[in-house]
């Protein structure tokens, strides 16, 4: 149970490091409640904290069931687990000022898979929880489908406004 407690933990701490973008391009009006600015300023230690609390969540895991990881079929079996625990991992190891300097535009670019750990959660939620939910299961999911939702709209408003600009210099052109 509290490995699952920690799994819920953990991904709703990741959800938070979404927020700050989704909410300035989907609702701009937030911007005045400070909200976007602070979870923006504290982004990369609460995407530390989601780590940490997926690191122990996938050791007690593995520990209570376990898993024999020379084994090829562990990997088979938890293939989306661990998958986003190495997206979380290389996040993690590159979420300072270091590696903000060595990597400078890509820094940017590698981080920009933590959007794929949106899909790669839902996958790996829904495989693992099917036919035992437990409370913290809907409530996940229904989070983690909302956010996902706020972030296809904040692409949708992107795309659309970079048409709009281009359509624009295309008129004065």
């Amino acid at each position: 149970m509290l490995a699952n407690v920690l799994g819920f933990l953990a991904l709703f701490a990741y959800l938070i490091t979404l927020l700050p973008t989704i909410l300035r391009i989907v609702f701009p009006r937030m911007i005045e409640t400070g909200i976007p600015q602070w979870l923006l300023k504290h982004r990369r230690f609460i995407g530390i904290l989601a780590f940490l609390l997926a690191l122990i969540h996938g050791f007690l895991l593995s520990e209570k069931r376990n898993l024999d990881f020379l084994d090829l079929k562990t990997y088979l079996i938890y293939i989306q687990g661990i998958s986003t625990f190495i997206i979380f991992t290389v996040l993690a190891i590159t979420s300072n000022g270091w590696s903000i300097k060595k990597l400078k535009k890509n820094w940017k670019k590698l981080h920009q898979i933590t959007y794929l750990l949106m899909f790669g959660l839902t996958w790996h939620i829904w495989d693992k929880m099917y036919g035992h939910w437990t409370y913290l299961t809907p409530i996940g999911l229904v989070t983690l489908t909302g956010i996902t939702a706020l972030f296809l709209i904040r692409l949708w408003i992107e795309r659309h406004s970079k048409q709009q600009k281009n359509k624009k210099l295309s008129q004065v052109i």
